[in-house]
Parts: structure tokens; C-alpha cells; sequence
């Protein structure tokens, strides 16, 4: 058998070349986007090679400063492809956090949405490690701003290679992603993850028992693309050829509520609170979502009576998901076992309000 090592960049030219036609829907500010596998591939490698002209090589650090919408999900593929680490930031953080883990972390490059440039511009002069700023949005063309370097993320893909080739071969236990973990005690601490890690976390959110997703699944992630990968969803579902919905910053529980019913999403996830923002507007009857097969909730526990809402009077399967920034992140879900089934339903929702099992 011919050793292989296990990469990021191998995730997305499979949905290049199995999936090219499926698509990546994306809300931005200026509006809604729709490319293909094959378009998001080619883009991606334009960012890899655009990057690589700034100077970013194998091993630096490019921090993100996003939402979730396409050019992040070009970000999760073109930074590790070219050997870098891909450090997603919080911009909900307070600034002496933010300005704390891009120190830490080194951070060569700063991708970063346009309408969060007033908060990198506040605290530029205290990040010695960043060399350039590149805003994301629609224009090609840089927006005023005290930011120095500052390029125009369409204006470095339209000089990028779509060809360009993505780095072969790196060790599969070299860093391909960044995030940082907090606590009530002491500083931020940064968690390091490998490309092994997050294709094999992958694989787990493929198993059937546990989110069983697929080229079938139109996937919904709410949780942000800052905070533990979006739970791993968009490496996963862009490996698998799944289509992709990204609701970008903003939304509210209509707008994502358009979105299931326009895009027929079958798999969402998102913290209880975005689900208890939701479920009073799915309630009235008013939106379509009798495509969705899985609500996954995680980042707290899920009330037991949101559990039951969303099952008993929406029609809707609820999974209650656990992990850790540590743990890439996901380690348990709470599915019950076949033999469950015949349960009463208040013991169904005890075990379904429980961890769950230990994710293979």
C-alpha cells in the first residue's frame, strides 16, 4: 500500500474533480453569490499564488478577520495548499485579545472583511509581525483606510494563477490550522491543528453516526468560521461535494429561515441560542423546511424543551453535539442506539439532552 500523506488541499481538488458543478452559495453584504467547485477551485488557487507573491511561505501564519461566506472558505483551503497556517480570528473579541493572539500566533498576513477594517486600523500600530492587509469584498479596488500595505482581495485574485499547483506532500502532521481557547485564567492559549487532524475530523462528520454527511446534504453552517473551524463543516462538506449555503454576517433568524426553505438545506448547526432565536418564526408555519433532516446544537447544552420543540411540533431531528477547541473540535453526539428506539418518549429526550457517545 502506498503511503499517502493526509492533506487539505487533497479535500478540495477531489470536489474539484468529482463535484465541479455543485455549488457554494454565499451571502455577503453586497448580496448572494453562487459558484461551483470548480469556480471556488480555481479561485483558491489564485489566492494560494497571490499570497505566495506577498511573501507568505510554508509554516507563516495568515490570520482571518471574517465572516462566513466564500472568500473564507477559499482562505480554509489556499492558506494551508500553500504550506502556511491559516489562524482564524474572533472579531467579537475585545481588542487587547485580538492584538494579543495575532502576536502570539505571528501572524505575516491579514485577510479581513471590509466592514471590520475600522477595527484592525485601531490597532495596527501594535501588530510588529504583520507585513500586509488584504480586505475581502466584492470591489477590486481598495476602500480608504490607515491599513499599510492594504490590497484588494478580487484585485489579487485577478492576477493570481488558477492554475497554480498546491503544495504536495507536506507532512501530514504539520500545522495547517490556528485557533485560540479562553479561560477565566491566564492568556489566551493557542490550538494548533494538523492536516491529519482535520482530515480525519472530516471523516468523522461523515460517519453515519454521527452527522452522516454526504454529496446528498445541503449544508447550512451558522456557527461562525472564526470559532473551531465552524465545527469542521466546510472541510467536510466541500470533501464530500456537498453544497454549501454560508449565511455571512449580520442575519437574522428570517433571513436564515429564507435560506433553508430557497436552498432546501438538509444539515445545519449552530449554538442554542440561534436555535432558540428561530424556532418562534418556524413555528408560525410561514417557511418551508421540510428538507432539513438534522439541526445539530453545540458550544452549550441544549435546553431539553428546545430539544423537544424542534422534534415533537416542528418535525425537525435535533442533535445535541460536544467538543473542544482541543479536540478539532468535535467528541461526542447524542444519537440513540437502535435498540433506543422503543423508548418512551421523556426517556428518548433524557438521552438525547445527554453528551452522547464518543465520536469513532
Amino acid at each position: 500500500m502506498m503511503p499517502v500523506n493526509l492533506n487539505v488541499s487533497a479535500m478540495l481538488e477531489r470536489a474539484e474533480l468529482f463535484f465541479p458543478h455543485k455549488e457554494v452559495v454565499s451571502r455577503t453584504k453586497e448580496g448572494m453569490h453562487r459558484f461551483t467547485y470548480k469556480e471556488i477551485g480555481a479561485r483558491t488557487r489564485r489566492l494560494s499564488s497571490a499570497l505566495q507573491r506577498l511573501g507568505v511561505g510554508v509554516g507563516d501564519r495568515v490570520g482571518t478577520l471574517a465572516y462566513n461566506h466564500h472568500r473564507h472558505l477559499e482562505a480554509y483551503f489556499g492558506i494551508p495548499g500553500l504550506g502556511a497556517v491559516i489562524h482564524t480570528i474572533n472579531p467579537r473579541l475585545a481588542p487587547e485579545h485580538i492584538i494579543y493572539t495575532i502576536n502570539h500566533a505571528g501572524d505575516k498576513v491579514l485577510l479581513v472583511d471590509e466592514e471590520l477594517l475600522p477595527l484592525v486600523e485601531k490597532i495596527q500600530s501594535r501588530l510588529p509581525s504583520v507585513q500586509a492587509y488584504v480586505v475581502m469584498s466584492d470591489s477590486s479596488s481598495v476602500p480608504p483606510s490607515s491599513l499599510q500595505p492594504l490590497y484588494a482581495y478580487e484585485g489579487l485574485l485577478m492576477e493570481g494563477d488558477p492554475r497554480f499547483p498546491f503544495y504536495k506532500d507536506l507532512d501530514e502532521y504539520a500545522p495547517a490550522g490556528l485557533c485560540y481557547t479562553f479561560s477565566a485564567a491566564g492568556a489566551p492559549k493557542g490550538v494548533l491543528y494538523s492536516h491529519r487532524a482535520l482530515v480525519l475530523h472530516s471523516f468523522a462528520v461523515g460517519l453515519a453516526d454521527t452527522f452522516g454527511l454526504s454529496e446528498a446534504d445541503v449544508c447550512l453552517p451558522v456557527v461562525p468560521m472564526f470559532h473551531v473551524n465552524a465545527w469542521g463543516l466546510p472541510y467536510a462538506a466541500t470533501w464530500f461535494g456537498a453544497k454549501q449555503v454560508l449565511p455571512g454576517a449580520n442575519f437574522t433568524p428570517e433571513v436564515l429561515a429564507k435560506l433553508i426553505e430557497r436552498e432546501k438545506v438538509t444539515v445545519t448547526a449552530g449554538v442554542p441560542t440561534i436555535w432558540m432565536g428561530l424556532y418562534p418564526l418556524l413555528e408560525k408555519g410561514d417557511y418551508d423546511t421540510s428538507s432539513l433532516r438534522a439541526v445539530v446544537c453545540g458550544g452549550s447544552a441544549a435546553p431539553p424543551a428546545l430539544i423537544q420543540r424542534y422534534e415533537e411540533n416542528l418535525g425537525i431531528p435535533f442533535y445535541h453535539a460536544y467538543g473542544l477547541t482541543e479536540t478539532t473540535p468535535l467528541v461526542t453526539v447524542a444519537r440513540l442506539k437502535s435498540y433506543q428506539e422503543t423508548l418512551s418518549g421523556e426517556e428518548k429526550l433524557a438521552l438525547k439532552s445527554k453528551q452522547g457517545l464518543l465520536v469513532p
